[in-house]
């Protein structure tokens, strides 16, 4: 199959995602496939939480939509414009190329998935058992798509055998384990990472508001999520806690308001001092990585000495955010938005499968 026809299926598959949005899925003309798939995707999306109790409607809608603005022919021909795909597909150079994937939020994996087809490698594909459902479904629909594809895409249950190399995204205890286990086979192995951000109490209410989505978009479980601030001496939290009280609905989802319970306690018997607005704690700390329902702040002196301790801690931050106060930082509210050429950890998944031998 020719790079262009993969393209124009995810193209295809793109339209076919942006029919679908919370409160108001239409189902439109000219859509390959709507016959086949539109109600049972409809149907999947409202059933997601029963197999994943995070995954609510609000959710699942959110990560469909991305990827829908995500999948035009112009994004993608942007991102792949900057690759030589001479060889890709070519039945000697093919890889089968094993994909474990993390099952935090909706549709986490399916960068790796796009990435491995469209440089025409076969993906082996181990889901995560919190999410199971979602990605067997387009990769079902691109499949009806294209016959062919039905031998480029294997859905694993158990052990990964016969692969040539490994892409893996886990926590930093299954990275070790990864790291042994695949010791002689070219991989990228994902570890734990979080996101920050960087105040200096010049932010607008509609910034903050903004690192309100950076924060509590998919509860806060993704690696995209901010889960330390950094402000700056004598900062008031007081426009911050304003400006985010319109996300206060997310402590009226079950498991949210356990964790929030449940850390604050832990915190409180511990002595620790918290400010509280009711559905989020800021504890003062040195790590990255908060719990859920909790964000860690940490007071900065000097913009340029924390730029350099960014720069120095860059293998566990994903993002930064700030008002350009820091070099290749994003807009507030843009975390949970990343485009085709943003990869995770800033490791060109592209170069690497097209120059893997």
């Amino acid at each position: 199959m020719t790079l262009e026809t993969k393209k124009s299926l995810f193209v295809e598959l793109g339209k076919f995602l942006s029919q679908f949005s919370e409160g108001k899925s239409v189902k439109k003309t000219g859509v390959l496939h709507n016959e086949a798939f539109f109600d049972d995707f409809e149907k999947l999306i409202h059933l997601s939480q029963s197999h994943n109790g995070w995954y609510t409607p609000e959710q699942v809608y959110f990560a469909i939509q991305s990827w829908a603005e995500a999948l035009t022919e112009e994004n993608i021909d942007k991102w792949i414009s900057k690759y030589s795909f001479d060889a890709a597909g070519e039945e000697k150079n093919q890889k089968n190329v094993a994909l474990i994937l993390a099952g935090n939020i909706p549709l986490v994996g399916f960068h790796d998935f796009l990435s491995v087809l469209i440089t025409g490698n076969k993906a082996l594909i181990k889901t995560s058992s919190n999410d199971q459902h979602l990605l067997p479904f387009l990769a079902k629909y691109l499949i009806f798509a294209d016959e062919s594809l039905e031998n480029e895409i294997t859905f694993v249950e158990g052990k990964l055998e016969n692969f040539d190399t490994v892409i893996a995204t886990g926590s930093n205890n299954t990275a070790r384990y990864f790291e042994y286990y695949f010791k002689d086979k070219p991989s990228i192995i994902r570890k734990n990472r979080n996101s920050v951000a960087v105040l200096n109490g010049k932010e607008s209410k509609e910034d903050l508001e903004a690192l309100g989505e950076d924060i509590f978009r998919y509860f806060g479980l993704g690696c995209r999520n901010v889960s330390k601030l950094f402000v700056p001496k004598d900062y008031s939290f007081v426009a911050f806690f304003e400006a985010i009280f319109k996300y206060q609905d997310v402590i009226h989802y079950e498991k949210y308001a356990n964790n929030y319970d449940y850390n604050k306690a832990v915190f409180l018997m511990s002595n620790f001092k918290l400010l509280d607005n009711g559905f989020l704690t800021l504890k003062e700390d040195s790590s990255y990585a908060s719990p859920i329902s909790s964000v860690f702040y940490e007071f900065y002196e000097n913009i340029e000495d924390l730029q350099t301790r960014l720069e120095t801690d860059a293998e566990q931050i994903q993002c930064i955010v700030s008002n350009d106060l820091i070099t290749n930082s994003i807009a507030f509210g843009q975390t949970q938005n990343p485009q085709l050429w943003d990869y995770a950890d800033n490791v060109d998944t592209i170069t690497f499968l097209l120059t893997t031998k």
